[in-house]
């Protein structure tokens, strides 16, 4: 998730404060890993500088330091909706950690499924905490499960295919070995 977006959105509602901004961060996105208040602070300073934000200095009467509001600025609004109408690219980066464990496996030991049957039970597990955590979970939260269900689910069905294919997969990669 791009923290830069994130923060537009936000803005886009109304000006805030850099710690209300985190505060909303978490409440929404940081449940399970909290954004650290350097990384808010960053990503506003780099909004300010590309003039998709602008500071405003709030002197109220409160004795204590000026205090700055964020707002976004016209160009932050054009960026925030460019970034809201493209789809993101579907990211394959997890399929390909387990394909490339999967020929690992089988260039070590031979075989992939032990390594396969692991690896399922990792998921299994998994879903099952998410199956239990959804239970009790708000509406957006249980978006966010059910996403990664879905995901976790075709992770399953490409870890059985491939299982099926094991004997294949291995003839090919020894069959490269050879004519390298």
């Amino acid at each position: 998730m791009s923290v830069q977006y994130t923060l537009l959105g936000f803005l886009a509602e109304e000006s805030n404060y850099g710690y209300e901004l985190k505060k909303k961060y978490d409440g929404y996105f940081g449940k399970d890993k909290p954004i650290l208040t350097g990384q808010i602070y960053s990503t506003l300073a780099r909004l300010k500088r590309d003039n998709k934000v602008k500071e405003i200095t709030d002197t109220s009467e409160s004795g204590g330091p000026d205090r700055v509001r964020y707002e976004i600025t016209d160009e932050g609004k054009q960026d925030l909706q460019a970034w809201l109408e493209s789809p993101e690219a579907p990211s394959p980066q997890l399929q390909a950690t387990m394909y490339i464990k999967a020929v690992l496996a089988i260039l070590k030991d031979g075989d992939a499924s032990p390594y396969l049957d692991n690896q399922r039970q990792a998921h299994i597990q998994r879903m099952r905490e998410l199956t239990a955590q959804r239970r009790d979970s708000n509406l957006s939260d249980m978006l966010l499960i059910d996403h990664a269900l879905y995901h976790l689910e075709a992770d399953l069905r490409w870890i059985e295919l491939t299982i099926s294919r094991l004997t294949r997969l291995k003839e090919e990669i020894l069959h490269e070995q050879t004519n390298n």
